[in-house]
Protein backbone atom coordinates (compact mmCIF):
# COMPACT_ATOMS: atom_id res chain seq x y z
CA UNK A 1 0.00 0.00 0.00
CA UNK A 2 2.82 2.40 0.82
CA UNK A 3 4.41 1.60 -2.52
CA UNK A 4 1.20 2.61 -4.34
CA UNK A 5 1.09 5.88 -2.38
CA UNK A 6 4.73 6.59 -3.22
CA UNK A 7 4.07 5.93 -6.92
CA UNK A 8 1.01 8.21 -6.81
CA UNK A 9 3.05 11.00 -5.26
CA UNK A 10 5.77 10.60 -7.89
CA UNK A 11 3.20 10.84 -10.67
CA UNK A 12 1.69 13.98 -9.16
CA UNK A 13 5.09 15.65 -8.96
CA UNK A 14 5.79 15.37 -12.69
CA UNK A 15 6.20 18.85 -14.14
CA UNK A 16 5.68 19.62 -17.81
CA UNK A 17 8.66 21.68 -18.95
CA UNK A 18 6.89 22.96 -22.08
CA UNK A 19 3.20 23.28 -22.87
CA UNK A 20 1.88 20.70 -25.33
CA UNK A 21 1.77 21.73 -28.97
CA UNK A 22 -1.80 20.46 -29.38
CA UNK A 23 -4.58 22.17 -27.47
CA UNK A 24 -7.63 20.04 -26.74
CA UNK A 25 -11.13 21.47 -26.56
CA UNK A 26 -11.01 21.15 -22.77
CA UNK A 27 -7.66 22.98 -22.66
CA UNK A 28 -9.03 25.68 -24.94
CA UNK A 29 -12.08 26.25 -22.74
CA UNK A 30 -9.90 26.43 -19.63
CA UNK A 31 -7.52 28.90 -21.27
CA UNK A 32 -10.44 31.00 -22.49
CA UNK A 33 -11.86 31.15 -18.96
CA UNK A 34 -8.45 31.95 -17.50
CA UNK A 35 -7.98 34.77 -20.03
CA UNK A 36 -11.32 36.23 -18.96
CA UNK A 37 -10.34 36.04 -15.28
CA UNK A 38 -6.96 37.66 -15.90
CA UNK A 39 -8.55 40.43 -17.95
CA UNK A 40 -11.13 41.10 -15.25
CA UNK A 41 -8.42 41.17 -12.57
CA UNK A 42 -6.40 43.60 -14.72
CA UNK A 43 -9.41 45.91 -15.10
CA UNK A 44 -10.21 45.80 -11.39
CA UNK A 45 -6.62 46.61 -10.47
CA UNK A 46 -6.61 49.56 -12.85
CA UNK A 47 -9.90 50.84 -11.44
CA UNK A 48 -8.90 50.52 -7.78
CA UNK A 49 -5.44 51.99 -8.41
CA UNK A 50 -7.10 55.05 -9.94
CA UNK A 51 -9.46 55.30 -6.96
CA UNK A 52 -6.69 55.05 -4.38
CA UNK A 53 -5.32 58.21 -2.80
CA UNK A 54 -2.51 56.43 -0.96
CA UNK A 55 0.57 56.24 -3.25
CA UNK A 56 1.87 53.03 -1.64
CA UNK A 57 -1.44 51.24 -2.08
CA UNK A 58 -1.76 52.60 -5.60
CA UNK A 59 1.70 51.24 -6.47
CA UNK A 60 0.92 47.82 -4.96
CA UNK A 61 -2.34 47.57 -6.91
CA UNK A 62 -0.59 48.69 -10.12
CA UNK A 63 2.03 45.99 -9.57
CA UNK A 64 -0.71 43.36 -9.16
CA UNK A 65 -2.36 44.62 -12.35
CA UNK A 66 0.92 44.30 -14.26
CA UNK A 67 1.26 40.72 -13.00
CA UNK A 68 -2.22 39.90 -14.34
CA UNK A 69 -1.33 41.52 -17.65
CA UNK A 70 1.81 39.36 -17.93
CA UNK A 71 -0.24 36.25 -17.18
CA UNK A 72 -2.80 37.27 -19.82
CA UNK A 73 -0.10 37.77 -22.45
CA UNK A 74 1.54 34.45 -21.61
CA UNK A 75 -1.76 32.57 -21.94
CA UNK A 76 -2.49 34.33 -25.21
CA UNK A 77 0.91 33.26 -26.51
CA UNK A 78 0.02 29.61 -25.81
CA UNK A 79 -3.11 29.97 -27.92
CA UNK A 80 -1.26 31.38 -30.92
CA UNK A 81 -0.13 28.10 -32.42
CA UNK A 82 -1.63 26.41 -35.45
CA UNK A 83 -3.58 23.62 -33.76
CA UNK A 84 -4.71 22.03 -37.04
CA UNK A 85 -1.13 21.62 -38.27
CA UNK A 86 0.00 20.28 -34.90
CA UNK A 87 -2.86 17.73 -34.85
CA UNK A 88 -1.60 16.34 -38.18
CA UNK A 89 1.68 15.48 -36.44
CA UNK A 90 0.00 13.42 -33.71
CA UNK A 91 0.14 9.68 -34.43
CA UNK A 92 -3.32 8.30 -35.12
CA UNK A 93 -4.37 5.03 -33.46
CA UNK A 94 -6.11 2.68 -35.88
Amino acid sequence: MQQNQAQGQQQQQAVMMQPPQVITTKDYQFLKDQLSWELLAMKKCRHYAQESTNPEIKQAIDKAGQMHQRHYQLLLKHLQNNNIEEMKKVPQIQ
